[in-house]
């Protein structure tokens, strides 16, 4: 248990206790993880950890947690009885702000139709655009708000959310405003991301002119007000090329905002590259990564941002090559790319399953990837993804015996507890009368 730096005080707000096993997540570098350390859960066994002022005060063995608290006052405690413990998941990447979802798609997909096929007949992100810019701003984000705590009852605890549902100036600024009010109303961390260029829109005479609406007027008005941390772009065949992508962000970067890129999902085309040279945080969705593509990655910082529910909503059997990344060296992250269409689902516990089951990541690799390193792909990796002494105190308590059964046993929510910032935000009641753990 690393204590440096530590020191207790007369209060100790938050005992857990009990944990069957603790998996802290915790690295032995600074940084995401990569290749072998990726494989260790940092699993403390019959661990604890305290909690103060919404911190981590100390985590370790119940012995030692025990110990080092033993002369403060506890305020509240909570014995686990033998479940895990687990920091919360941090979903690196999401649309989570929209209106309706798109199930008729799901059920062309399943006859056949692809993914620019539904766009061309006006399915896809341009029929979600249309509901945005009719929906009223406050409609919007109580829908979202709903969402968010069925995220928050999974155990998602930090969330990125991108705009690009408005593709005009003030439907973008109405879908930035509405995450900002999430961010300061929900119990999440939310981070905004600012994807204007997420299609082109369908109006007449906007083709080619739109880049130059997005950088010479959205990139600006969004900075003006501070409504993003990150700027993204979709760099892909038909929608922006590889020049359009660099403009944009580099014009995102003059107006002060990080770097991510939609990268080499549907075609390959070097947008994986271009993410690495221009050191954006991370590179996302990544099938149709080359190998040149796979190792830029792997010789940068950039993240590797992997979603496979997308591939799962879209029927499809094509998913990023996490083996090969890891292999490499790369930085590999997991996000739900929750939106209305393509990966309607909001939950990590499920595509941490799919990552597992098709993707071949083992439990350990998967949950890393979905905390630590999802936590560095938000520029979030020094506050939370890890059960350490002074991050944040954002964990769940899971009714399972061992951790390899959250993606195991998929299909189920088996989070009973949810902790953000030291604070309870979400309690499942009567869990024990189902519970199988000390059976």
């Amino acid at each position: 248990m690393n204590t440096k730096g530590w020191r207790l005080p007369e209060t100790v707000d938050l005992l857990i206790s009990g944990a069957g096993q603790l998996v802290t997540c915790r690295g032995s570098r600074k940084g995401p993880k990569r290749g072998k350390s990726l494989s260790d859960p940092g699993i403390v066994v019959d661990g604890a950890l305290a909690v103060a002022g919404g911190k981590i005060l100390c985590a370790g063995t119940r012995a030692e947690v025990e110990r080092s608290v033993s002369k403060a006052r506890v305020e509240r405690t909570i014995d686990v009885g033998g479940r895990v413990v687990m920091p919360g998941w941090v979903d690196p990447h999401t649309h989570a702000v929209f209106s309706h979802y798109r199930a008729d798609e799901y059920e062309a997909r399943i006859r056949g139709e692809g993914y620019l096929e539904i766009e061309r007949r006006g399915g896809g992100i341009r029929k979600t655009v249309r509901e945005v810019r009719e929906m009223d701003e406050d409609r919007l984000f109580e829908v979202s708000r709903r969402r968010l705590m069925k995220m928050l009852e999974g155990g998602t605890t930090t969330i990125e959310i991108k705009s690009g549902y408005g593709l005009e100036l003030k439907s973008e600024l109405k879908m930035l405003r509405v995450i900002r009010r999430l961010a300061s109303e929900m119990p999440l961390d939310v981070v905004s991301t600012f994807m204007g260029a997420h299609q082109r829109p369908s109006e007449s005479g906007a083709g080619e002119a739109y880049v130059d609406v997005v950088v010479d007027k959205m990139i600006p008005a969004v900075a003006r007000e501070k409504l993003a941390e990150f700027i993204d772009v979709f760099c892909e065949d038909g929608v922006f090329g590889l020049e359009e992508t660099e403009r944009i962000l580099e014009a995102g970067r003059e107006s002060g905002l990080a770097l991510k890129v939609h990268a080499d999902e549907i075609t390959s085309m070097g947008g994986s590259e271009l993410a690495a040279r221009m050191g954006a945080v991370s590179a996302e969705h990544l099938i149709r990564i080359s190998e040149t593509g796979v190792e830029a990655l792997a010789a940068s910082e950039t993240i590797a941002v992997l979603l496979p529910g997308t591939t799962f909503g879209l029927c499809s059997r094509d998913f990023a090559p996490a083996r090969r990344m890891i292999d490499k060296g790369a930085a590999v992250a997991l996000a739900t790319d929750f939106n209305p269409g393509s990966a309607p689902s909001c939950l990590m516990p499920f595509v941490v399953a799919i990552a597992c089951s098709q993707m071949r990541m083992t439990p350990a690799e998967a949950i890393n990837a979905a905390t630590i390193n999802a936590a560095y792909a938000v520029a979030r990796g020094a506050s939370v993804g890890s059960l350490e002494t002074g991050k944040k105190a954002d964990f769940v308590v899971y009714d399972v015996a061992d951790y390899r059964e959250i993606p195991s046993r998929a299909g189920a929510n088996h989070a009973i507890t949810v902790v953000k910032g030291g604070t309870v935000a979400w309690d499942r009641p009567a869990f024990e009368m189902a519970s199988e753990v000390g059976f």
